[in-house]
């Protein structure tokens, strides 16, 4: 009880196509499967930017100290 079987299905389809007619409904599907390819190509294309290398970031210098270790001043600046 609850599903549908074979012949359940069919009438809705006869159903279907006699109440959108025809060609509505095969616009209809057209649309729906123009939908899945494009969301395919999408899917597609998303893998192709993760297999696709990624740029390397450089190493930033090491920074140096603001204090001189020995004298606990500020160094002057490098000209």
């Amino acid at each position: 009880m609850g599903s549908f079987s074979l012949p359940h299905i069919l009438i809705l389809a006869i159903v279907a196509v006699l109440l959108l007619g025809g060609g509505r409904f095969s616009n209809l599907m057209g649309d729906v499967a123009k939908g899945v390819k494009n969301f395919k190509k999408g899917m597609a294309e998303e893998d192709a930017e993760d297999r696709a290398p990624k740029p390397r970031i450089e190493a930033q210098s090491s920074a140096e100290p603001a204090f001189d270790r020995d004298a606990d001043r500020v160094r002057e600046e490098r000209r």
